[in-house]
């Protein structure tokens, strides 16, 4: 069974940071797309950060610079770092695996694993 946990968010001013990981069991993130989507209220979901067995990450425009996307791959684990948040950056984070190993997807509905989210609030 497949299953992936969130941690690490929460309320932080502009300006502030956070870590968010993902812990994945049952599946091995080394070699396959894994990615960190947001929903904020009211919108769809956006595809923040990808990364795939190349570890060249791909992320969002409104993101580039601030966030950094890395995979722990002896402790199955996905990170996202983001830095100089701003209260646009407020959603519920998820993330998410596909089986492809490259040209990893922007499109929520090609992942094959979910997370239960976890609440980032950035206050101005």
């Amino acid at each position: 069974q497949v299953r992936l946990v969130e941690s690490g968010g929460g309320s932080v001013q502009a300006g502030g940071s956070l870590r968010l990981s993902c812990a994945v069991s049952g599946y091995t993130i080394s070699s396959n797309c894994v990615a960190w989507f947001r929903q904020a209220p009211g919108k769809e979901h956006e595809a923040v950060a990808r990364i795939g067995r190349s570890r060249i990450p791909t992320y969002t425009d409104s993101v580039k610079g601030r966030f950094t996307i890395s995979k722990d791959n002896a402790q199955n684990t996905l990170h996202l770092q983001m830095n100089s948040l701003q209260p646009e950056d407020t959603a519920m984070y998820y993330c998410a695996a596909d089986k492809r190993e490259y040209g990893c997807s922007a499109r929520k509905d090609e992942y094959d694993y979910w997370g239960q989210g976890t609440q980032v609030t950035v206050s101005s």
